[in-house]
């Protein structure tokens, strides 16, 4: 798309957008004059579909009038509520139906499953991450390695940037995996850094643990419904994901993991077994024995948080009518638009962090900006919903699925008025 520095070809490419009514399905979050706030967090919490409401009464009305029954006779039957999310989540992430599945959180998950993936031997025993990942993966895999009886300061390998000063050479990457490949027992990355907005060559990556037999496992939070994604294909080991970000499951809304089905029969490596991961057929039959399921659902504790799976139903129901090949059509060129006024307007006072290349990035841009927070505050006093991370960024995310071309434009207008 060859873009124009006006907000005439914003507003002519919405009206051209295939997309355009899906804005039309969510709750675009306004002022105290009832003016639309420019809404560019979708990195962090995803907007409310204006259908969750109903898809989350219905469960209401059912255990009003069903009381238990709802177990088996909901609209929605409670005891096998997770069957719902299989389609639409194997579509999102690239995988089998029996390789997804929605539960718990995202750090929980991560624990469940390094508990089963992280193995480690008096020689294999080192973890590789990258330095500048999300807190709460630091402390998942340090109390995993701690768990072990080793020392976080040897065990742990810390790759890239510690902050923002750089992005990941992902050559770099491979070369410490073939430099470590005596010792590495598992390799834990993003799909897409939180904090620079870097999306990661997954399939590379696993090409590369492949050829060292070192088992490999994804953070999706950033990645999951918003780049496109071949779990299977590639041959992720596992990967689990919260879903209130670009899935707009509603605030810590339960999250998802994936297995791939090459462990799907796996019934030797140790878990932490729960009563919904045992066999379905049996379940009732209130066996002490623990006989796991088959694929990923053999991780499941307990059964499903209803309500709030229900809201993420709803947003899920989207992602299916609209498909994922058209949501990221759009999102490359939204955040291209994005990127091109930024280089237009505000060359001299914003760096852009993110990479340039669309294959290189999902949608959010990571920004540093002169003025730093003084110009985050003064954002957010105008009207644009984005957030800050430390030391010095300021991410937004133009999300396909709500935001325009007119909403990347005026947010640019604003910017280069207060920075």
């Amino acid at each position: 798309m060859n873009f124009e520095n006006t907000l005439s070809f914003a507003n002519i490419v919405d009206h051209k957008d295939p997309l355009r009514h899906v804005r039309d399905e969510f709750y675009i979050p306004k002022n105290e004059h009832g003016d639309e706030l420019l809404y560019f967090t979708g990195n962090s919490l995803g907007l409310q579909p204006k259908k969750t409401k109903d898809y989350i009464l219905q469960e209401l009305e059912d255990w009003k009038n069903l009381g238990s029954k709802g177990h088996v006779s909901a609209k929605r039957p409670w005891m096998k509520y997770h069957h719902h999310f299989k389609k639409p989540l194997s579509q999102i992430v690239g995988a089998h139906e029996s390789e997804v599945v929605s539960m718990n959180s995202l750090t929980t998950n991560l624990h469940l499953l390094m508990i089963s993936f992280y193995r480690p031997t008096s020689s294999r025993y080192k973890i590789l991450m990258l330095n500048n990942a999300f807190p709460s993966d630091h402390y998942a895999i340090e109390s995993q390695v701690k768990y072990h009886g080793f020392d976080p300061k040897d065990a742990i390998i810390g790759m890239g940037p510690m902050s923002t000063e750089s992005l990941l050479d992902e050559n770099e990457l491979l070369q410490q995996i073939e430099l470590n490949k005596d010792c590495l027992a598992l390799v834990l990355i993003e799909g897409v850094s939180y904090l620079t907005g870097q999306a990661f060559d997954i399939k590379t990556l696993a090409q590369q643990c492949q050829k060292y037999d070192i088992t490999l496992g994804v953070d999706g939070a950033h990645a999951v419904g918003n780049i496109e994604l071949a779990l299977h294909d590639w041959g992720v080991d596992f990967a689990a994901w919260c879903s209130y970000k670009y899935l707009n499951g509603s605030p810590g809304c339960v999250g998802g993991a994936f297995v791939h089905q090459k462990h799907s029969k796996r019934f030797d490596l140790p878990r932490l077994s729960g009563w919904w991961g045992h066999n379905e057929a049996r379940r009732f039959l209130m066996e002490s024995t623990f006989d796991p399921m088959e694929g990923v659902d053999g991780w499941q504790l307990s059964n499903v948080p209803v309500l709030t799976s229900a809201a993420l139903l709803s947003s899920l129901s989207i992602f299916e009518t609209v498909g994922m090949k058209s949501l990221i059509e759009k999102s490359h060129h939204l955040t291209g638009f994005l990127t091109f006024l930024l280089q237009e307007n505000c060359k001299d006072t914003v760096k852009i962090i993110t990479p340039l290349e669309e294959s290189k990035r999902g949608c959010q841009l990571s920004l540093e900006v002169k003025g730093g927070k003084s110009v985050f505050e003064k954002l957010i006093q105008s009207g644009v919903v984005c957030d800050w991370r430390e030391p010095s960024v300021i991410r937004l995310a133009p999300v396909p699925l709500y935001n325009t071309f007119t909403d990347v434009y005026q947010f640019v207008q604003m910017l280069s008025e207060v920075a």
